[in-house]
């Protein structure tokens, strides 16, 4: 089902553990994701890398997507991850997202062997023939092993019913600008490389996925509307004001930084699971500085 593209931010929650790390932790997740609604996102995409979604068990991850569509609850569209090594596996999952009632998926790849791109271009055919979310293509050649060139990305969204959205999270700027050059602007894509949120939206990307507006509150939307606006001067001010946050949270590691920066906050996510660390030390000291001078 074609569905309005997003425009604005994406953002990312994580998912909080108990204290001994053996479930998630429900009243903390309704509160991380009542936190993040407060931030002026235009979707939340629960279990991505942020949510440590590859570390959930399969009645976890389950429950986790029961949990985002009850706080959620049409606040804004609501987006699942869904990254598997097997298409069967996608398949189910893309089904029981459906039957609790969000909005969309977000589907990467993941492999241990070699995916080609006929195997790449099956795998998002299957998930799009069985059900009728809406799915965007998400391009993440650092965690998932499988990069996907814009060619086939385009291809996809013009061939496969339901496939309509690109999430490019590669780093390189050129890719965005290849989606749009190849689609003539008429597939809406996305950042994913927060060092290049400015850039990006100033190439006409229509948003930016972060788990940044967990620490930075409703900047990355003040961001996305100076850009929107035109307002380039005040966007470029406030880009490098944030920047050294959105570097030091994903050069340290999503789960780990956030869940951090979140307990400073005082809003208590737990620790990321094992083999995943707290942050501590000197580097817990220095995020701390960070976003004191925010």
């Amino acid at each position: 089902m074609q569905r309005a593209p997003i425009h604005g931010i994406i953002a990312y929650p994580v998912t909080p553990f108990l204290a001994d790390g053996s479930r998630i932790d429900e009243p903390a997740f309704h509160k991380v994701l009542q936190a993040l609604l407060a931030t002026d996102p235009a979707a939340i995409a629960i279990l991505g890398s942020a949510g440590e979604s590859a570390y959930l068990r399969e009645e976890e991850w389950r429950r986790a997507v029961e949990l985002g569509a009850e706080a959620v609850a049409g606040s804004v569209p609501l987006i699942v991850g869904i990254s598997e090594l097997t298409t069967d596996a996608a398949v189910a999952k893309a089904r029981f997202a459906e039957q609790a009632g969000v909005d969309r998926l977000m589907v990467i790849p993941i492999s241990y062997w070699k995916l080609d791109q006929s195997e790449i271009f099956g795998h998002f055919q299957a998930i799009a023939e069985a059900t009728t979310l809406p799915i965007m293509v998400y391009n993440n050649p650092a965690t998932s092993g499988v990069d996907m060139p814009p060619e086939l990305m385009v291809r996809m969204v013009r061939e496969i019913e339901g496939v309509d959205l690109i999430k490019e999270s590669s780093g390189d700027l050129h890719r965005m600008h290849a989606i749009h050059e190849l689609s003539n602007g008429t597939i809406p894509f996305y950042n994913g490389a927060n060092h290049l949120a400015l850039e990006a939206l100033a190439a006409g990307a229509a948003g930016w996925c972060t788990a940044a507006p967990n620490l930075l509150g409703k900047d990355p939307a003040r961001l996305f509307s100076h850009v929107a606006a035109g307002e380039l001067g005040q966007a470029r001010e406030l880009f490098y004001k944030l920047l050294p946050v959105l570097r030091f949270i994903v050069h340290g590691g999503l789960p780990t930084t956030v869940k951090a920066g979140l307990r400073l906050k005082g809003l208590e996510a737990g620790d990321p699971r094992r083999p995943l660390l707290p942050l501590g030390g000197d580097r817990l000291e220095q995020l701390r500085k960070l976003l004191a001078a925010i």
